[in-house]
């Protein structure tokens, strides 16, 4: 089928190299010039792993275009995805001008043809019918008759720095339109996917189609998002009453997460939840709910959890270091999770600068981000050590499990570890040197069996 994708950005990137790698003939649209010359050249503008490589093999093929001319992707695809940015304003709703303009610069280029526009992006709830009007705004400018189009809500559900895979492998692809020529058509875009053609296990059962109208669609997102991020708040209040009483917030999840009306999906307990869909969605949730006289308080709960629990890793490092005035602390890692180069409401942001407040020298390592205002960056995790007085786990990039611990310490001021996300060993940081500091976790110490050496009684004679 004939797609076009209009906007670049994380979502539409993603969704428009792979539906060209099952077989599509895509176009993907993006008003940035320099980004679209970008991928021309066969150059990804985004981390994902695997994206580039079948971004290329997609191009090669012929199957993959790029442009900046929005009138010739509208006549190119059969089906037309918006999939352009909706930041959060600081009230928290979510700012739609570019969905807006995009819908009406459709409406402006529509012709012959019937078209099935989808929005992929996070729309607030009601948005289809908004983005009817608006196309129809924009035909009405040209005074042009057309055949017709429809629109569809089509959430995305992918996590960076496995998006690729995510795209390939779905637990649910969910289409919400009261059309069912609009519907049958995107099934029909999504058949190798729904068949598992090119997912990693093939013996797996056809993927799951939820098909609603278009408002429930659109909250079947918000909805799932709000509920992982309250799911990773509850999981760090838990470690924070493990802290007061000598729990192992690492054993308590394992334990409920076997509990199958629970799993053990975003249990890990941190710093906090970041990046550009859970604050952004959950604060959408919370002002639509508001538009409608309804106060949320579990997501604001979540939230004010969430806000608390970035911070905590400040406490951790004054209980032990006391007075931060003067001394140097490094973190390793900065984006909001691996395997991305997303720094979006990371935690790392806000650690920064309450760090920096309270006087501390701040220095970084991230293997990926070489860029950051106001921050030492360190090149590699060894020069990362030179003369901290503690390091500060923020990311639990895969290569941080391994590292020569041993040498780290041995650079540092004084060798503490907080390891704000539980994914390093304490014993093995322990033998190298370091106190070490997990969040809802004991001094691992105390878990160790004591040694009682019997005494000697002696009777007397």
């Amino acid at each position: 089928m004939k797609v076009c994708v209009i906007g670049t950005g994380y979502v539409g990137l993603v969704t428009g190299v792979c539906l060209a790698h099952i077989g599509h003939d895509v176009m993907c649209i993006d008003n940035n010039t320099a980004k679209i010359e970008q991928m021309q050249a066969e150059i990804a503008p985004i981390f994902e792993p695997g994206l580039e490589e079948i971004m290329r093999s997609a191009m090669k093929a012929g199957r993959l275009q790029f442009s900046t001319d929005l009138g010739q992707g509208v006549t190119h695809g059969e089906i037309l995805f918006i999939a352009v940015g909706t930041p959060a304003l600081p009230n928290g709703e979510s700012d739609t001008r570019f969905v807006e303009a995009v819908a009406r610069g459709i409406g402006q280029h529509l012709n012959g043809g019937y078209k099935v526009i989808v929005n992929k992006s996070t729309v607030p709830i009601g948005s289809g019918d908004w983005v009817r009007r608006i196309v129809l705004d924009g035909v009405a400018e040209r005074q042009q008759q057309i055949t017709g189009f429809d629109v569809v809500s089509n959430p995305e559900f992918l996590r960076e720095g496995s998006a690729v895979y995510d795209t390939f492998n779905p637990d649910r692809i969910v289409l919400g339109s009261d059309s069912k020529r609009a519907i049958a058509r995107m099934q029909s875009l999504y058949q190798p996917l729904l068949d598992r053609t090119f997912a990693q296990d093939q013996t797996l059962p056809p993927v799951p189609v939820v098909v609603t109208d278009l408002t429930s669609a659109e909250m079947i997102k918000y909805a799932a998002n709000a509920f992982l991020a309250t799911k990773i708040s509850f999981i760090n209040e838990v470690a924070n009453i493990c802290d007061r009483v000598g729990a192992d917030v690492t054993q308590v999840a394992h334990g409920i997460g076997l509990d199958s009306r629970i799993g053990n999906k975003f249990l890990q307990a941190g710093m906090g939840w970041g990046g550009s869909c859970f604050p952004k969605d959950v604060s959408a949730l919370i002002h639509t709910a508001n538009d409608y006289g309804y106060k949320t308080e579990l997501l604001n709960a979540a939230v004010k959890t969430n806000q608390t629990q970035k911070l905590l890793a400040v406490e951790k490092l004054q209980q032990v270091l006391k007075i931060l005035k003067g001394k140097t602390i490094g973190l390793l890692g900065l984006t909001f999770k691996p395997n991305t180069d997303d720094l979006r409401d990371a935690p790392a942001l806000e650690l920064i600068e309450a760090l920096t407040r309270l006087g501390a020298k701040v220095k970084a390592y991230d293997p990926i981000v070489t860029e950051l205002d106001h921050v030492q960056l360190a090149e590699t995790p060894e020069q990362l050590a030179e003369g901290c007085d503690a390091i500060v786990l923020v990311t639990d990039w895969k290569e941080f499990r391994d590292l020569d611990y041993t040498a780290l310490a041995h650079r540092m001021e004084f060798a503490l570890m907080i390891d704000g996300r539980n994914f390093l060993d304490p014993d093995q940081l322990t033998e190298a040197g370091f106190t070490y500091v997990g969040i809802g976790r004991p001094n691992h110490s105390f878990l160790k069996p004591k040694v009682v050496t019997p005494q000697v009684q002696i009777t007397a004679a």
